[in-house]
Parts: C-alpha cells; sequence; structure tokens
C-alpha cells in the first residue's frame, strides 16, 4: 500500500467516525468554537434582546462585544450566550493604577456576572498597528491588574484576560513555519505569552485575509482566501499543506510563539471577516465573495477543524460582524462587514435555509410548529454532515 493510499483510507476512516459523531449527537460540542463579533457603531441597530434571538437564529452561543454597554450585559443575563467584554484603548492608561483596575471590575463585571456568562475580557484592542504604537506599553501593566482585581474578587476562574493582535505584530509570516514576531514588538509578546501562559488564557489575533488579497490580487488567488478548493501551497520547512490563508496566517502566529520558547500556547482568531461592498479600489469587496467567504468558513467550523499545524485542536473563530455598521469611520468596506443588516435582513444568501426565517418584519426567530422545528434541526445536521465531507474530501484529492 502506497502512503497516498493510505492517507486516503486514513479520510475515509476520519469521515466514518465523524459521521457517526454526528448521529451520536456528540457532535454538538465542537459547533461551540464559532462565535461572532457584535459590534454597535451605528444608529439604528436593533435591541440587544433582538440580537439573541438574531444569535439564536445562527445557533451561535458565543459573541465579543467592544465595550462593557451595561444594556447589552443586563440583557444577556440567563440567555446562556457566552459574552466577551473589551476595555476600550483610550482606558488603558487609566488601569495602570491597581486600585483603579480593582474599581472597573467592581463596576463593569461583578454586577452581572453570573447571571450574564461573561467568559473574556480583552484588554484593548489592536494596541500595536503599523501606524502606531503608542498604547502597547500600557497593555501588560492594565492586563495584569484586571487579572489581579479578578483574582481578589473570585472571578479569575470564569473569566480570562488577553489582548487581540492585529498581525502587524508579525516581522514573518511565510511561509507559516517562518513567523516571527517584530524585533520592536518582541519583548511585549514574550511578557504577554508568559502571562497567558500562566493564567492558561489564549492569544487572539484579528486575520483578515481580504486585506492580503486587495491589495495583491494578482499574485494571491481568490479561491486560496475564500476557503475554496484550490492547490493551496505547501511550506517547504515542514511539509504541511495549507488550503486556505487564514489557517496560515494562524500558524504562522503559533510558530511565532514558538520561537519565543512558548509551543503551547492556543492562538484563536478574534476577528475575521469579508465586506460585502466598497470603494472602487477595494477590490473583491462583493456580496457573493462575503457569502463564500463566511459561509465557507462557517462550514469548516462546523466540521470542528483544526489548522494544519494543529489539527487535533479545533480552532476558536469570531466572525466580524455581525451587523453592517453605518457610523463606522474610514473606506466603505469598513461598513459593510455585517452578515445582518441593521433591520434584522440577511446582508446576503450565505445559503443556509436555517437563517432563512429571520427578516426585516421579523423581530424574534420562532419556530411555528414542532414539525417545522423537526424540519430545521434536520437542516442543521444536513449542514454539519456536508461540511465534513467537503472538508474530508478535499484532502483526499
Amino acid at each position: 500500500m502506497t502512503s497516498r493510499t493510505f492517507t486516503r483510507l486514513s479520510n475515509l476512516i476520519h469521515l466514518f467516525l465523524m459521521l457517526s459523531l454526528v448521529f451520536s449527537g456528540n457532535i454538538l460540542q465542537r459547533v461551540t468554537s464559532l462565535g461572532i463579533n457584535y459590534g454597535q457603531v451605528g444608529n439604528n441597530l436593533p435591541s440587544p434582546d433582538k440580537v439573541i434571538n438574531l444569535l439564536r437564529s445562527l445557533r451561535i452561543t458565543k459573541t465579543r462585544i467592544y465595550d462593557t454597554n451595561p444594556q447589552i450585559l443586563t440583557s444577556f443575563a440567563n440567555s446562556n450566550i457566552e459574552i466577551i467584554v473589551t476595555i476600550e484603548n483610550q482606558v488603558l492608561p487609566m488601569l495602570q493604577d491597581p486600585q483603579q483596575a480593582l474599581q472597573w471590575v467592581n463596576s463593569h463585571i461583578k454586577p452581572y456576572v453570573p447571571a450574564t456568562r461573561i467568559t473574556g475580557i480583552m484588554v484593548g484592542n489592536e494596541l500595536f498597528t503599523d501606524d502606531d504604537s503608542s498604547l502597547i506599553g500600557f497593555m501588560m501593566p492594565a492586563m495584569i491588574n484586571i487579572h489581579k482585581a479578578l483574582v481578589q474578587l473570585g472571578l479569575d476562574r470564569y473569566i480570562q484576560v488577553s489582548s487581540p493582535s492585529s498581525l502587524a505584530v508579525l516581522g514573518e509570516s511565510y511561509p507559516p513555519s517562518a513567523g516571527s514576531f517584530k524585533p520592536e514588538v518582541s519583548s511585549v509578546m514574550q511578557q504577554l505569552l508568559a502571562f497567558l501562559e500562566a493564567t492558561k488564557s489564549p492569544f487572539w489575533i484579528n486575520a483578515y485575509p481580504y486585506f492580503a488579497y486587495k491589495d495583491n490580487p494578482k499574485e494571491i488567488p481568490i479561491d486560496y482566501v475564500l476557503f475554496n478548493r484550490n492547490i493551496g501551497m505547501t511550506d517547504p520547512n515542514t511539509r504541511l499543506h495549507y488550503d486556505n490563508m487564514m489557517y496560515a496566517q494562524v500558524d504562522a502566529v503559533a510558530f511565532a510563539a514558538a520561537k519565543l520558547g512558548y509551543r503551547n500556547i492556543e492562538v484563536r482568531v478574534a476577528e475575521t471577516g469579508w465586506p460585502s461592498k466598497g470603494d472602487a479600489g477595494e477590490i473583491g469587496a462583493s456580496p457573493m465573495n462575503a457569502a463564500t467567504y463566511n459561509r465557507n468558513l462557517m462550514m469548516r467550523q462546523f466540521a470542528g477543524e483544526g489548522t494544519p499545524a494543529r489539527r487535533n485542536e479545533r480552532l476558536d473563530v469570531y466572525i466580524f460582524a455581525l451587523f453592517n455598521e453605518d457610523m463606522k469611520p474610514g473606506p466603505t468596506s469598513e461598513k459593510n462587514y455585517g452578515i445582518f443588516r441593521p433591520d434584522g435582513s440577511l446582508a446576503y444568501n450565505l445559503g443556509f435555509s436555517t437563517m432563512s426565517t429571520t427578516t426585516a418584519n421579523s423581530e424574534s426567530v420562532t419556530y411555528s410548529s414542532s414539525a417545522t422545528k423537526a424540519k430545521r434541526n434536520l437542516e442543521y445536521w444536513t449542514i454539519l454532515i456536508l461540511a465534513m465531507i467537503q472538508v474530508v474530501m478535499s484532502r483526499l484529492f
């Protein structure tokens, strides 16, 4: 038996085992690796209670907000939806004082738990970019003080502390095994990784293959960035094969962490998405590409995939974003990452009929009868099965 034949046989066995998991019901735990970002930079967004119904229509039980909005945290009480909150960048200088950090946790977190399932605190967002590095020095003191406050209040067992980074922290990212941090942030990344290891928290990144494609559409195949079938690339150092850019970006971060001595830090994706509309120069921003990217990503999440370097560890991903946000600054694309329009209708057709019941005129998603509910569940399991078949078949040939 050749090695190629053996690999195909192994993949067929893998497919059989995954289908067995589906029909035993155990696959449900794998779907929990998918979350979505709930941005609020719009003047016509639905109320938080309607957002809860929208999340349930997507069968998503995890979300992240970019502040500690009291209305949202109160509304999400007893919803069983996990929520990650964010400390805004401008607040970080104040949190250099441990007493201020304790006061912040007392006023912004403690009143809402445990009824609201706050599972994480993001300390800032993208504190280092190519254009601005002034805030990254505030990150570690703020994180340490927030964690100490959680410990003091007995909340550290339930709430992780981290800070999402953009890929600007990487000096090298191709091939993934060459991943390394930029010299100017290497010291801070070393401190961050030590903190994350000590507190058993993940390293979060914002990964957007769209930006790479927009800047270089002639060299980067569109199918590679959209998770479509393609020849992909093989890392010459590890011989690992990559059929999409996002997994390559995630593994580049993992290799960069390993080079600093942290081989076991979990890397998660805090943001990834694709805009459905853009300005004239924003190549690739379209409803079709947005639908393809998010649909293919969701299918892989349903199948519980890991990256090539960590194939046996499912990758946690938060899609950006739940809504189009008309008040965001910047180019048109920044306002059009949402799966939904503010009125609750789909911004584009993802191709899942289980989502088609959510329209501009529906305040909530309901099942009108037990027969309808059974149909929705059948459609859901069909999506799971098709997702796993698609993933495994892509590895067979």
